[in-house]
């Protein structure tokens, strides 16, 4: 497997790896960046993220035969308009949104007769930090990525998507768009949910800088995700309301069951009882992942 032009929409961390992966591969001869930020585009080119410049995504797209859409999940409609009439008959199109059930709507409508050519796909991988210049050609390295094939697509455009990612040393699944976006709303899209709430409410109370000055490896370790791009998780929350929605509701039961066993006649053995059955899980997946 080997492109001779990726077009990379978005110059930014997902997207910079995924072009930095496959240079060190040796799987991309050229890679052609665009981004609506001016400033992206420079910087990806001086770090040697991209080979070349484009002016618009139309542009980006001429002659490629590999398009990655790295964009946030409410810019991605825009760009698959932008395409129409210009994607060669042959390119292979993925995108790396933390949702997937919109995004394979949109790109089935929008691309019309090209839209088997469209195999959505998310990368679970990433960090706080964002921006092209924290990209790493081993960012995906013994991270899962999750395809979403449409019924358009052909099992050849499935099983080179899938030899894209794995070349980058991911491992790669298939999964129902409804059932993916169900999943992540529960361990993705929760926790950052969690994280932005317990450091709003820390900050919010007048001790807050003796708080900041106390903080440890827990803290940190627990609240990393919190430093997440505010513009990116905004989109991805807004992409997936009803899943989180039901996601917080399990998480609201659960924080009721521990302040019952707070303040319970024997608060000892009923805390005890919900926080082992906790450790227990998180080990249990812990050794198994």
């Amino acid at each position: 497997m080997h492109f001779q032009r990726l077009a990379l929409i978005g110059c930014g961390l997902i997207g910079g790896s995924f072009a930095l992966g496959l240079k060190a591969q040796q799987r991309v001869t050229q890679v052609v960046g665009f981004s609506a930020s001016e400033a992206s585009k420079d910087k990806a080119l001086a770090l040697g993220v991209i080979d070349a410049k484009a002016a618009s995504v139309s542009a980006a797209i001429q002659g490629a035969d590999l398009v990655l859409v790295a964009v946030p999940v409410n810019a991605v409609e825009a760009c698959l308009k932008e395409m129409m009439g210009h994607l060669d008959p042959n390119a292979l199109v993925m995108d790396v949104g933390s949702t997937k059930a919109e995004i394979s709507r949109q790109g089935q409508h929008i691309l019309g007769s090209q839209a088997h050519q469209f195999v959505p796909a998310h990368p679970i991988a990433g960090k706080e930090l964002h921006g092209v210049e924290h990209a790493t050609a081993n960012l995906f390295v013994n991270h899962k990525t999750i395809l979403t094939p449409t019924p358009l697509n052909t099992p050849t455009q499935i099983e080179l998507a899938r030899e894209a990612w794995e070349s980058l040393g991911s491992e790669v699944l298939c999964m129902n768009p409804d059932e993916h976006d169900k999943a992540l709303a529960g361990i993705s899209h929760l926790p950052h949910f969690i994280a932005f709430a317990a450091v709003n409410a820390l900050n919010s109370q007048d001790e807050r800088e003796t708080f900041w000055r106390l903080a440890g490896p827990g803290f940190r370790d627990f609240t990393r995700i919190a430093a997440s791009s505010p513009a990116v998780w905004r989109d991805i929350f807004l992409s997936n309301p009803q899943e989180i929605r039901l996601q917080l509701k399990a998480f609201q039961n659960a924080l009721q069951e521990l302040d019952s066993a707070l303040m319970s006649e024997d608060a000892s053995a009923a805390l005890e009882r919900l926080i082992h059955a906790a450790s227990s899980a998180r080990k249990a997946w812990s050794h198994s992942a």
